[in-house]
């Protein structure tokens, strides 16, 4: 399993489950191909060619490319961004009449270094419209309306124009489609919408947001948005086959390598993994309404990619690499670890979640209180504004909530792209609280900084072999352990 930049080899008990995903499933031979015939045939809906004229100012919403995990140099979006504008300026739309706007939430802004990953080379030097980053603070957002307390407020860009095209990859329902335009709005909205499960949209507030805030845009514009499905990665070099193959886990257990890399330093073992040939390609394309196209193209990617589980675990081990789910890729401070485990893999699940209740989780993670400067700088904030031991205290978190939204220099270093917005830290937790609520115990395995473990409410051991026989100390029967190979995290679907 992977912790950190870690491989480590856990030895099971006989009736553990690996839980391993799916190989990649077959992929399109052309997704610029793909994306355009999806656009001339939508699910539901016109098609794009019936949404525009010659003159006709389109703005092409798109996502920083943060999951899934782990990324690649060259990431499909690349071609369905550059396939969505072509098919723009085959309808007579050139495209210093587009503009593309980048929803990044409440994460950093993006730079020009992660621009530079949303689009090729090739696309950045022939597009000539307007790139613009969303600012979730800007005084220039248009409101919409309002979904109960919460005023629906949006990038201007979204407004002033004559269309709208969502361009995404299926990954959550907080993640592409109309999570796109809750990623374009205002403050309020994103701090408001979370999900129970990443899969199901009846408990997720995010989904309804989206919802709501695609139906105010389509009474100003017309709106058609595009979500393809994405495969698993196909690593190559030492870690082909990893973690689809059972060969491949042998060949790494057997490898004298495998010694010599644990030997590394921290920084050049991650190096080492980062640098390792990785391929991602697409398995389809839907287009439509962003809510039509993204529920169909979610649907695709869990059966493409997720696992079925006959009933629940008593007990999970959930490696953590040494990444972030933002960009740029850092190495994450326990709360982000936390929510990579809790609020990330253990929430990519439909129809039961995946422990029992009272159930227990182990996170393979050092738990290091590192906080790369300036870019994590408001989670070190949140650690000052919880230091009492046990979990975070609730009017504690609001207390600090709200000094972090009155903190002047924090929204400013956010505004000038320094740094995420000082909420984000809030909402990673918030993430992570739906998983806490069900599990008995959280279990910090190979944890290096006990206080942070215990300041966030989990118990900290010192591998992974103490945290299975406290595992086995809390159950009267022989428990049910599942030990989830990552990344990739995949969909776990569980009968209930």
């Amino acid at each position: 399993m992977l912790s950190g930049s870690r491989l480590v080899v856990v030895t099971a008990e006989d009736d553990a489950l690996v839980l391993r995903p799916p190989p990649p499933a077959n992929a399109v031979a052309d997704v610029g191909a793909a994306v355009r015939d999806a656009l001339r045939f939508p699910l539901a809906g016109e098609p794009l060619e019936a949404l525009v004229s010659r003159g006709t100012r389109a703005t092409i919403l798109v996502e920083p490319p943060k999951l899934p995990l782990p990324g690649t140099e060259r990431d499909p979006r690349q071609a369905a961004i550059a396939a969505a504008v072509s098919e723009l300026e085959r309808l007579g739309v050139p495209t210093g009449y587009q503009t593309l706007l980048v929803a990044g939430g409440l994460s950093r802004r993006a730079g020009q270094t992660e621009l530079e990953t949303l689009v090729s080379p090739e696309f950045a030097r022939r597009f000539h419209g307007h790139v613009e980053v969303h600012d979730v603070e800007s005084e220039d957002l248009v409101e919409l309306g309002s979904a109960g307390s919460a005023p629906l407020r949006v990038n201007r860009a979204l407004v002033d124009t004559d269309l709208v095209v969502v361009v995404t990859a299926a990954e959550t329902v907080l993640h592409g489609g109309p999570a796109a335009l809750v990623g374009a709005a205002g403050r309020e909205v994103l701090r408001a919408a979370g999900a129970y499960s990443l899969l199901e949209t009846s408990a997720s507030q995010g989904w309804r947001l989206g919802l709501e805030l695609e139906r105010a845009l389509l009474r100003r514009v017309p709106v058609i948005g595009a979500s393809i499905v994405l495969n698993h990665p196909r690593l190559g070099g030492t870690l082909g086959g990893y973690p689809y193959e059972q060969q491949a886990l042998d060949r790494i257990v057997r490898s004298p390598f495998r010694h010599l890399f644990r030997m590394l330093p921290g920084g050049l073992r991650a190096y080492v993994l980062r640098s390792l040939p990785l391929e991602r390609t697409v398995a389809a394309a839907y287009a439509g309404p962003p809510s039509v196209a993204h529920t169909e193209a979610l649907l695709r990617g869990v059966e493409l990619r997720g696992i079925t589980l006959d009933r629940q675990l008593d007990a999970v081990c959930v490696g953590v690499p040494r990444t972030t789910p933002y960009l740029p890729r850092e190495r994450p401070n326990p709360l982000l670890g936390s929510y990579m485990g809790l609020g990330l893999a253990l929430r990519l699940w439909r129809d039961a979640f995946p422990v029992v209740e009272g159930g227990t989780a182990v996170l393979l993670h050092r738990f290091h209180r590192h906080f790369t400067h300036p870019t994590q700088q408001p989670y070190r904030a949140f650690f000052a504004a919880t230091r009492s031991a046990g979990a975070p205290d609730a009017s504690a978190l609001a207390d600090a909530e709200r000094g972090a939204v009155a903190d002047a220099r924090a929204l400013q270093a956010y505004r000038s792209g320094r740094t995420c917005h000082p909420l984000l830290p809030f909402a990673d937790w918030d993430g992570c609280r739906p998983a806490i609520g069900r599990l008995g115990h959280v279990l910090i395995a190979g944890c290096r900084d006990h206080a942070a473990a215990r300041q966030l409410g989990f118990v900290p051991t010192h591998g992974i072999a103490p945290a299975l026989t406290m595992v086995r100390g809390w159950s009267d029967r022989p428990p049910r352990v599942g030990f989830l190979l990552s990344p990739p995290y995949f969909p776990l679907r569980v009968l209930s």
